[in-house]
């Protein structure tokens, strides 16, 4: 029996693996081992542990890393926490894979862990740019890696060029999507019940997360986004930013400069956040949900900043390079005009994949004969 592990430490890259673990779950020849760490164990950001718990699955270790504060030392300390944990518990386990998603520091440490064992490491995600550190982190797990699972082929062909050998890289689409084909959401009657909210004649989403590169400007840039939001006469429903440096003043912008009809929530589950994407009206800020998930609901995304700024991305994104009040506004209103969601029903496809990538990444990782050949990689540039 193959035994994998998963890492994850946020709700973003919980949404990549857990449509893997559903499909592990129907197999006996299959066993995983779940790695919770970092923002899962928060409870300020929502003790998103539980819904992974509540999901069913269980967690075999729980990783503690995260240092109060919220400053690029205290992050740094923190990931050099969790590399120390990691080699124990591989070592205790013995994967035969162990999978990471994404592009956050915690994964990178995962990929180092796994690099120095001679642990057979894959990576969902990978390949991709975006436009601050964890574009960084995301290539540097990549040289670490055995097998790389990229969700585009602009990544495919940016992972060769890298010097990866072209037999580890995979196109295989983006698996965060499997739940979207699938309808695995919540309505939106059930989410109005359960968040005692009225919805039905439209909302924004809003999800502003910090740039670490601009972190010393994270109140400035997150009062622009509140006072452009405020102009907006409907719901908004505020998800708050992960931990990474300049999220203590992301909240606070938010708790002092929001006036109007605001929902504002630590954590959602995975269902209802992604029912709150799928009926909104515009999703707006620097989450990857704009550009990633968004295009298969068919729904536009007010992408600002430089989070985002050089990722793939469909023709559902207004862009705003600028932190500024008035051009947030204009690009709101855009992406609320009728005309433009009239144009994506009919012109959008997700560049990310359609929803069947899963089933692809289970059968490599099944499938892949673990040798020397593996194990020893050879740099082509």
């Amino acid at each position: 029996m193959k035994k994998i592990m998963f890492l994850t430490g946020s709700r973003g890259e919980w949404g990549y693996i857990r449509p893997i673990l559903r499909l592990i779950e129907q197999y006996k020849y299959v066993d995983y081992r779940l790695v919770v760490t970092n923002m899962h164990l928060l409870p300020s950001y929502g003790n998103s542990y539980r819904e992974i718990e509540n999901d069913g699955f269980k967690i075999h270790y729980k990783i503690h890393m995260s240092l109060e504060g919220d400053s690029h030392f205290t992050m740094t300390k923190s990931l050099g926490i969790c590399l120390s944990a990691l080699p124990d518990i591989i070592g205790n386990e013995k994967p035969d894979w162990l999978v990471l998603a994404g592009d956050r520091g915690e994964q990178l440490m995962g990929a180092i862990a796994a690099g120095y064992t001679y642990t057979p490491v894959a990576h969902i995600q990978a390949g991709e740019v975006s436009g601050n550190i964890d574009g960084m982190a995301r290539h540097a797990i990549g040289k670490f890696v055995h097998l790389h699972f990229a969700s585009n082929e602009d990544a495919k062909d940016r992972l060769i060029k890298l010097g990866e050998e072209p037999f580890r890289v995979y196109n295989v689409g983006a698996p965060q999507l499997d739940e979207l084909v699938n309808a695995q959401y919540t309505g939106l009657t059930d989410i109005e019940n359960k968040l005692c909210v009225q919805l039905r004649n439209g909302y924004i989403l809003a999800v502003m997360h910090p740039v670490t590169e601009e972190s010393s400007h994270a109140r400035e840039q997150a009062e622009i986004f509140i006072q452009a939001l405020n102009q907006f006469d409907t719901p908004i429903m505020l998800i708050m930013p992960n931990n990474d440096a300049g999220s203590s003043d992301i909240k606070y912008a938010i708790s002092n400069f929001k006036k109007g009809d605001y929902h504002v929530y630590a954590n959602l589950k995975r269902e209802d956040y992604l029912g709150l994407l799928k009926n909104c009206t515009c999703i707006v800020g620097n989450s990857s949900s704009g550009l990633l998930e968004a295009p298969t609901f068919r729904i536009p995304a007010v992408n600002i900043g430089r989070r985002q700024n050089l990722r793939y991305r469909g023709n559902n994104v207004v862009d705003v390079i600028e932190w500024d009040k008035d051009k947030i506004i204009s690009a709101i209103e855009k992406a609320m005009e009728p005309r433009f969601k009239e144009f994506l029903h009919d012109n959008i496809d997700n560049p990310y994949g359609d929803g069947h990538s899963s089933e692809e990444i289970l059968k490599l990782l099944m499938e892949t004969k673990i040798d020397e050949k593996l194990i020893v990689k050879h740099l082509t540039y």
